[in-house]
């Protein structure tokens, strides 16, 4: 299927989301949803029916980190813990949201070209691991700014993060060659997935963080079941999932639930 509706959702509260979508409306006529609120918490009947007359939903917003590295990065909300921050970072406890890997594959190799031809060099490129609200069942990714006020309102990374959405909005094209993937292990910011999403033909959906294991087998078939397009194989970050008992009970799950799987480390080997 080719996503045809788009809406971009922003934050009137976020100066990010406000850059982003300022500098878009110079690339054409998209629909836009601007709330008073924090945006992980677009989850009340007003947003959802909002949500429901589009075929994919773009949050632009800022990224936020203890560390302060300057990031663009995209990925998709939800939660797939159900824990104490849940107030804090919306959503519903032990659901993440759809998305589509094909997209947010295309949408990440768009992100990378224009920061190289707007040489953006000062920014790091990265994917994180699905986390906070909101949990919604419509198709849906982040793409963000981080992390600080001096990123938020940099008119060069507000550009090259309106250019990619107007990209891959005016060119996604559905490609059923790829091999699509759930990602398992690894710290937030994924520099196994990373390297795989941009070069190599697997398409990336949900990627679940070590800090999010113990795995469940809920949280497996939660991934699944939210990726739009039919799940090839798992791939396993193999050193970021923990110590030797976490991996088997890992590979347990994944045995149980006949799922194929191979090891990041594997495939950059092949490529």
């Amino acid at each position: 299927m080719t996503f045809k509706n788009f809406l971009i959702v922003a934050s009137k509260l976020d100066k990010a989301g406000i850059n982003i979508t300022t500098q878009l409306s110079q690339y054409g006529d998209f629909k836009y949803y601007l709330v008073d609120k924090d945006i992980t918490h677009t989850q009340d009947k007003e947003d959802l029916e909002k949500f429901s007359q589009f075929d994919f939903i773009i949050f632009a917003s800022k990224h936020q980190s203890k560390e302060g590295r300057k990031t663009l990065s995209i990925h998709i909300p939800g939660n797939f813990r159900s824990d104490s921050q849940l107030p804090t970072h919306g959503g519903l406890p032990g659901k993440v949201s759809k998305t589509s890997a094909l997209f947010l594959k295309q949408s990440f190799i768009k992100l990378k070209k224009n920061v190289d031809l707007h040489k953006l060099n000062d920014y790091t490129l990265t994917l994180e691991c699905t986390h906070h609200g909101p949990s919604i069942d419509i198709p849906c990714m982040f793409i963000e700014i981080g992390s600080t006020i001096n990123e938020w309102e940099d008119r060069r990374a507000g550009f090259v993060i309106a250019k990619t959405i107007s990209d891959i909005i005016n060119e996604y094209k559905h490609n059923p060659y790829h091999e699509v993937a759930v990602g398992l292990g690894g710290p937030h910011y994924c520099p196994s997935f990373n390297k795989l999403q941009l070069d190599s033909n697997f398409a990336i959906s949900h990627i679940i963080s070590e800090y999010n294991f113990p795995l469940t087998e809920e949280m497996l078939k939660e991934a699944i079941s939210k990726t739009y397009e039919e799940v090839d194989l798992i791939l396993l970050d193999w050193k970021g999932l923990g110590n030797a008992q976490s991996r088997a009970d890992v590979k347990k799950i994944l045995d149980k639930l006949y799922l194929r799987y191979e090891k990041t480390s594997d495939v950059n080997k092949k490529s």
